[in-house]
């Protein structure tokens, strides 16, 4: 290789050569090294420094450009559960490493199909492992490569139904429904949580009828439901949390007569439906009486639920706490979807909705500092915590259903706002996964607006951001709620993802390094969280009609009943 440079004492080109040739004899290679030597020391100052600066230049690309020792300057981690697909058609990085962070997906527009693509090659990883190591059981431990239980009903094979259905996966669905109709038994002996089974197993039974036409699925729904209904005999007609679906007996928890107010409310759209499937109208009575009861109750703040209900005495108890996170969430997401389910006929329900809407803007609506993020926190004792739980993510795709059928256009503003905060949650996370709860800083000390506590860091997989962001881009077509829901599904990829199927909940969101794998995939990540991401990036805007459809808080769609008028 020859570099010319001009030479300012001989008012020319000099030619410097960066190579000798082997072939010459030492002679001539001690003459030319010499000639060099004259040549370097003819040049200017200037001249000899910009040489060596291209020199240097040129060495410190090539070490950029070693992957190894790339990925290690960009803090990429080399934990043993990633996996990551190289293409998004199912080709893998070797096993133990992951894929560079500015992949070939990052680098350039990703078409719609494409990345619906990227979720069913999600799906299937997930559900390969789930195969391979937990088949009929509740969960699949990936890491360890085993199952855990719960009730022992196969809930995420059942939770993942309808997704099956939805993503187009025939082969995997079939599979599935064969284990349904000859393994699936309600007789057992076991104790089931009411509010799981229900929005899980009879959601997703019922949900799975409808977008297939199988009765198989609705004769499960049935005994599923039969057997829940020991649950509602109790002084008050206010549920027990758990039943006993094989002797047919119900209790509360062993630690108190209370149920959690979002449990007993929130099983209202599964049995209402169940009971116009089947005539039978047991189901759709014992639901509503608790709806009735709650509408009437004392103790409410401005349309706000306290967290707890007593089944003795049908009355609110540790009255001092409000929240939309957990044990209140989803009975506000049910007085609206109750409303739209029965085709905006009972009164009642909208009316403690946006009653309660407006409870929230009174009572927990705080602005963040720095970046004036808006946020919902949590009223203790008239005092507020500027705490938000993951769950309450679920509140900007619920704003905005309400406002797509005609409820006040300042709740859509409010869903623009708290949408912006759900995504924050995750891109101002080291691993660009949200933690279970954050804590906003009213008064930032330094400059950050979220933090979040050791206890906190953990990821489940949850749904509820992604839900919301379908909801938004349905909505509104603003194609950064696409983008926003990519870039978590390539998080998801980049540090839950196990080689060898499925994936894991993590325990620490804020360390790329050692996110602490917690060998556990519950059940929503494939009933709700690929199902909403499937949804997302879909250009179908017929499949599951937000006109036609609403969402259990499982997200199994159920349909909105035909008008009798």
């Amino acid at each position: 290789a020859v570099l010319e440079m001009y030479s300012p004492q001989r008012k020319d080109f000099v030619s410097l050569t960066l190579g000798d040739q082997h072939s010459r004899s030492y002679s001539n290679g001690k003459h030319r090294r010499q000639s060099c030597w004259r040549k370097w020391k003819q040049l200017s100052r200037l001249q000899r420094s910009l040489f060596l600066f291209l020199l240097a230049f040129l060495f410190i690309c090539g070490i950029l450009s070693y992957p190894s020792l790339t990925e290690q300057w960009r803090g990429t981690s080399y934990s043993p559960f990633n996996d990551i697909s190289q293409d998004m058609k199912g080709e893998r990085t070797k096993e133990g490493t992951v894929a560079d962070a500015e992949d070939s997906a990052s680098l350039k527009p990703v078409k719609a199909v494409d990345r619906v693509e990227a979720v069913r090659e999600a799906f299937r990883h997930a559900w390969n492992g789930y195969k391979a190591f937990a088949w009929g059981h509740d969960e699949l431990k990936p890491l360890s490569k085993t199952h855990g239980e719960w009730f022992g009903l196969g809930l995420t094979l059942i939770d993942a139904l309808d997704t099956m259905w939805i993503l187009g996966l025939k082969d995997e669905f079939a599979e599935a429904r064969k284990w349904v109709e000859t393994e699936l038994l309600f007789s057992k002996n076991v104790d089931v949580n009411l509010f799981e089974s229900t929005i899980r197993i009879l959601g997703g039974l019922l949900s799975t009828y409808h977008l297939t036409g199988d009765t198989l699925f609705l004769d499960k729904a049935q005994d599923i439901g039969s057997r829940l209904m020991p649950a509602f005999k109790t002084p008050s007609k206010i549920p027990y949390s758990d039943v006993n679906i094989g002797k047919g007996t119900a209790h509360p928890p062993r630690w108190t007569t209370d149920s959690t107010v979002a449990e007993v409310t929130s099983i209202q759209l599964e049995f209402r439906e169940l009971s116009r499937l089947t005539k039978d109208p047991q189901y759709q009575n014992a639901v509503e009486e608790v709806t009735r009861q709650v509408h009437r109750l004392e103790g409410k703040r401005d349309g706000l639920v306290p967290m707890f209900i007593n089944t003795n005495s049908g009355k609110f108890t540790r009255r001092g706490a409000f929240t939309l996170g957990a044990r209140a969430d989803s009975y506000y997401e049910y007085l609206l979807k109750q409303w739209l389910q029965g085709g905006k006929k009972e009164t009642e329900l909208l009316e403690d909705y946006l009653q309660a809407i407006e409870g929230v803007r009174k009572n927990l609506l705080r602005q963040t500092s720095p970046s004036k993020l808006t946020f919902v926190g949590e009223l203790s004792n008239g005092r507020l915590n500027p705490k938000m739980d993951h769950l309450v993510c679920f509140l900007p795709g619920t704003l905005a259903l309400g406002a797509h059928n005609g409820l006040p256009a300042d709740h859509m503003e409010l869903a623009l706002q708290l949408m912006e905060t759900c995504h924050q949650m995750y891109a101002q996370m080291e691993t660009g996964l949200s933690p279970e709860i954050a804590h906003f800083n009213l008064q930032s000390n330094n400059g950050r607006d979220i933090d979040v506590k050791p206890a906190d860091r953990h990821n489940l997989l949850r749904p509820e951001t992604v839900e919301s962001l379908f909801y938004m881009y349905r909505f509104t077509k603003d194609s950064k709620y696409r983008d926003w829901g990519w870039d978590i599904l390539q998080s998801f990829n980049k540090y839950t993802r196990v080689p060898s199927g499925g994936y894991t909940s993590i325990g620490n969101v804020r360390d790329p390094l050692n996110p602490a794998p917690r060998d556990k995939m519950e059940s929503f990540f494939l009933g709700e969280t690929l199902k909403y991401l499937f949804l997302l990036f879909s250009d179908d805007n017929e499949l599951i009609s937000l006109d036609k459809y609403v969402f259990n808080t499982e997200a199994h769609p159920l349909p909105i009943w035909p008008s009798t008028s």
